[in-house]
């Protein structure tokens, strides 16, 4: 201990004694992310990955976001409405696809796999059924990062992308039967729902997840009378407490289908199988059993269809008559309403990009973030879908194995 006065004072003057300053962490500089938006050319595809206001949004946090000339054309957006939210509009493609990270609706096709220079993020859907496996080794070739956004998941567990387009496509396809319904569209001259004193419309809804629920629901609010049928006990259960409603519900035996189908004026697919084809439940014969005019929207389509006699049609012509009845057979629904799903896709990034800025960059976000690490499907050019590893007979390493090798 230190008691002469004199070499105390000259500590002090010193300053080694005088009180000092908190020593706070430095935060971890942000990273300016660099996203690209194409315009969509798969078929019928009218969506755009990010709408003016999302982009505004990210160029206010310091983000560079570039588009295509004419890609929210689908969805009634301007170049302007992109130009005025501080996005740069390019005419060539090659200047969008050289950004670090690429943001579109559909799958990349291999065209567009072939204008990218590598070692980049890629974040679109992934379609199994349509996934050739030359555009997954081109990707892995390129050492590019694929992130599937239909199989990203929430804090909850959840995949959001694909409920918040099954609650556009089950809602829309109660609008859609409505229409058909209608007499100028060749039907029956029905309304859908129930008016006082007039026997409501009878609507089938064949599938319990989120689509056959919102199907539910709006038939429900125009007031028509609703059965629901579903193999799993528990969807039922729950989409009885979800909707508040004690709707009839059952699970799929053929004799009790049937017989539901024969009354019923509309008659919903709304199945969906984890893999593969959707089970074919409706037979030739049910289809024959309905009522002439009545009407079936199969969601369901875009894995096989849940109906023998389902067929693919287009949004140019999105219907035809088979044994009197008319069926509406488009895949892709949520893309007759491209504005309003490209808002609901937009919403649910808006939050995941600004994150990935935070944390510095996809690949951080990965690293942290295992609801977002569940939509990598290739990791800086290593297949780690086991999925895609068994169907292609490809070579896979777990994402978590991974990561840990590369810290």
């Amino acid at each position: 201990m230190i008691t002469d006065p004199e070499i105390l004072k000259h500590l002090m003057q010193e300053g080694s004694l005088l009180p000092k300053e908190e020593m706070l962490e430095v935060a971890k500089k942000k990273g300016n992310l660099f996203i690209g938006i194409p315009k969509e050319t798969s078929f019928q595809e009218r969506r755009v990955a990010l709408v003016p206001e999302t982009v505004s949004l990210l160029v206010a946090h310091g983000h560079r976001v570039k588009v295509e000339s004419n890609s929210g054309e689908g969805a009634n957006f301007t170049d302007n409405d992109y130009s005025e939210a501080g996005a740069e509009i390019c005419s060539d493609r090659k200047e969008i696809f050289s950004c670090d990270i690429i943001f579109k609706v559909a799958p990349p096709s291999k065209e567009e796999v072939e204008l990218m220079t590598g070692n980049q993020t890629l974040i679109s859907a992934l379609q199994l059924s349509i996934q050739p496996k030359e555009i997954l080794q081109q990707l892995m070739e390129k050492k590019v990062t694929a992130i599937a956004w239909d199989y990203i998941r929430d804090d909850s567990g959840l995949f959001p992308v694909v409920r918040t387009l099954g609650e556009i496509a089950g809602t829309t396809s109660i609008l859609v039967a409505g229409e058909l319904l209608s007499s100028f569209k060749e039907g029956k001259g029905m309304m859908l729902g129930g008016v006082a004193g007039v026997q409501p419309t009878e609507v089938v809804v064949i599938g319990a997840g989120t689509v056959g629920e919102y199907a539910t629901r709006g038939a429900l609010g125009l007031g028509a009378s609703v059965k629901v049928f579903d193999n799993s006990l528990a969807r039922l259960r729950r989409l009885q407490n979800d909707t508040g409603s004690r709707v009839y519900t059952s699970v799929i035996q053929p004799k009790v289908l049937a017989k539901a189908l024969m009354r019923a004026d509309v008659v919903i697919g709304a199945l969906r199988a984890p893999l593969g084809r959707t089970p074919c439940v409706v037979t030739e014969e049910m289809v024959q059993g309905m009522k002439p005019g009545s009407v079936i929207v199969d969601v369901s389509i875009d894995q096989g269809g849940c109906f023998e006699t389902s067929e693919v049609t287009s949004h140019d012509k999105p219907t035809f008559e088979k044994h009197g009845i008319i069926h509406y057979c488009v895949p892709n629904i949520p893309s007759r309403v491209s504005r309003t799903a490209s808002f609901a896709l937009s919403n649910i990034f808006s939050p995941i990009l600004l994150d990935m800025g935070n944390k510095g960059g996809a690949k951080e976000l990965i690293t942290r973030d295992y609801g977002f690490r569940s939509g990598v499907y290739i990791y800086k050019g290593y297949l780690t879908s086991e999925v895609l590893g068994k169907v292609f007979d490809l070579k896979y390493k777990d994402i978590e194995l991974l990561l840990m090798g590369m810290k």
